[in-house]
């Protein structure tokens, strides 16, 4: 059913890119209101998400996604509209109506499977959890605004709902022990400083005050006073004991109670949710065995053209060597102020503008910045990217952690640029905002292993964008490759075969060269998110693929923007309907 789905779902886009209509393919605005009613209804069900939208009509509300009573309502919502659409005629619908049908009853039908599993037992982990997107929104600076005085008020309703999720959180975590859906503890370890870190004063310099010492100057001297007073006690009284509450729990209980175990597979019925993992982030039917493979071969491709970089150097001794060396080589480490680690992303920017529009015709109007990661967060987080606005007011940006300048490693600054930034994440994700074409809940809809895919796949365009010309950067591209090859082993090791944490970093530090400090983090990134690692390496290498046979097959008629058109053009799709796509683009230039 899922691969005719998919089929489905590809035939629907593939009608559509001929851009030829029947008299029988009259439009139905009854659909389209669907659609519309869809999004709209979606929206107040996932508030944190409308945020990040630029929906800000539910920013004084919090999700209820841990209570039965919450996920009871998630389900019939998804019932509802499979309900909806199988009262519509596929057949009938006018080609860009017939994908829009596809990807919401895939959307219906993935996350009904995914409410079948008692995940909010394990509502808080220490990188993909609400505790840290709330904290880092309320330094004022983040996804939601804090322009007006509503605003402001929104923000402490939002905190409101926050402290009740948080004691929610509590109660399940304590029936997800009783149940044997807990954390593996070095993960909950990691989550004690950083509860820590929130649960005293001075009320004055906490985190959560922030916005009341960054007033707007239109503000009136009244609402700064009644603000200042109201997110004072909003500090002292809910936010300081709230995360009191839940430092103390994890810290005795939950820890006290923290498996050994690594992967999903040692949860009840673990196996079938790390597959449904798979399915969600792949959008694939592919076997957790069939991605380890895959892994062990792409690490061994690699590994030969890193000696390769590593000849041209003239680095004496074998490659593991050649790792420790380029960790911890000093002329890798250039920098003393975080400023300056930021300004050298910039510089690769401004490298890589003039080469640009020769591999693209598309491109955002979104505004872009480069941003240190907040402190409070920094020490567990990744370089990440979170997207802009398409109206403008909220500019798409690059997330870079530098918890120490002096030891900050340049070796994958170009690659990460690619990737996480430009043309990677902030190219995709803006022009999927901005398209005018697409519905409204496809602008943000977001399949992992297409948009992590296209941002790995835009790392191998360093050379055409006049970088890799220094070979540690190139190196530094390899390796960021080799890290995404990596994951297909360890993920699925961890979650599939049993691997232990240790048994995982020691594969990881004897194949790549990261420090044990970043491969620790990364192998519990994965502990705490089964699957979503998958996505990039798998996304990649299909439309590495289609590329490469693009250009086998149509020689001189290929042209390289004309086929980032392609990729880019329908948003975040399925990786089968990308292919087929694909095919029926390259039959066309023929």
């Amino acid at each position: 059913m899922f691969k005719n789905l998919l089929f489905a779902i590809a035939f629907g886009l593939i009608m559509q890119s001929c851009n030829k209509k029947t008299s029988g393919e009259e439009s139905m605005p009854a659909i389209k209101e669907v659609f519309d009613k869809y999004y709209q209804e979606r929206l107040p069900l996932y508030p944190l998400e409308a945020t990040m939208n630029g929906d800000n009509r539910y920013n004084d509300q919090m999700s209820d996604d841990l209570t039965k009573a919450g996920k009871e309502k998630l389900i019939a919502f998804y019932k509802k509209y499979q309900t909806e659409l199988a009262k519509y005629d596929r057949e009938k619908l006018s080609s860009e109506e017939k994908v829009s049908w596809d990807l919401l009853s895939w959307e219906c039908s993935i996350n009904l499977e995914g409410l079948s599993f008692p995940t909010e037992l394990m509502p808080l982990n220490q990188i993909f959890s609400t505790h840290l997107m709330i904290a880092q929104i309320a330094g004022g600076t983040s996804l939601q605004p804090f322009k007006t005085v509503k605003d402001y008020d929104n923000w402490l309703k939002r905190v409101d709902g926050f402290v009740v999720w948080c004691d929610t959180a509590v109660v399940n975590m304590r029936n997800g022990v009783k149940q044997g859906y807990i954390l593996p503890k070095p993960l909950i370890e990691k989550m004690i400083p950083q509860l820590s870190g929130m649960d005293h004063g001075p009320v004055a310099e906490h985190l959560f005050y922030t916005p009341a010492k960054n007033f707007p100057k239109d503000f009136s001297a009244e609402d700064k006073s009644r603000l200042e007073k109201q997110y004072a006690a909003m500090v002292e009284s809910k936010i300081i004991p709230t995360f009191k509450k839940l430092h103390d729990f994890v810290k005795t209980e939950y820890l006290t109670a923290g498996r050994s175990t690594s992967g999903f597979d040692a949860l009840p019925n673990g196996k079938a949710l790390y597959n449904y993992f798979i399915k969600y982030y792949t959008t694939t039917e592919m076997t957790a065995d069939e991605i380890h493979q895959i892994g062990l071969d792409e690490v061994a491709r690699i590994s030969g053209e890193m000696e390769k970089v590593k000849q041209q150097v003239g680095f004496k001794g074998d490659l593991k060597s050649f790792f420790d060396d380029v960790r911890n080589n000093k002329k890798l480490m250039p920098f003393t102020k975080p400023e300056q680690v930021i300004a050298n992303f910039n510089k690769i920017h401004e490298t890589m503008k003039p080469n640009l529009k020769k591999l693209f015709d598309l491109t955002p109007k979104s505004a872009f910045e480069v941003r240190r990661t907040e402190a409070f967060r920094e020490k567990s987080a990744s370089a990440e990217y979170n997207p802009g606005l398409a109206d403008g007011s909220r500019p798409g940006v690059f997330y870079v952690p530098v918890p120490d300048a002096k030891t900050y490693n340049v070796v994958s600054d170009e690659s990460l640029f690619l990737h996480e930034a430009i043309p990677g994440h902030h190219y995709q994700i803006s022009l999927q905002q901005e398209n005018k074409a697409l519905p409204d809940f496809r602008k943000n809809l977001w399949y992992s292993a297409y948009g992590e895919g296209w941002a790995l796949y835009c790392e191998s365009l360093g050379k055409e964008l006049g970088l890799y010309t220094d070979p540690y950067q190139y190196f530094g591209m390899l390796s960021a490759e080799m890290h995404r090859a990596i994951r297909l082993v360890v993920d699925t090791g961890l979650h599939s075969k049993g691997w232990t944490r240790e048994k995982a970093i020691q594969y990881s530090l004897d194949h790549e060269a990261e420090s044990q400090e970043s491969i620790t983090a990364e192998i519990e990134r994965y502990m705490a998110g089964a699957g979503q690692a998958l996505s990039y390496k798998i996304g990649q290498l299909k439309i590495r693929s289609l590329r490469s046979k693009a250009e086998s097959e149509l020689g001189d008629k290929f042209k390289i923007s004309d086929f980032h058109n392609l990729v880019l053009e329908s948003g975040c799709v399925p990786l089968k309907l990308l292919e087929d796509k694909a095919n029926v683009w390259i039959t066309s230039k023929k």
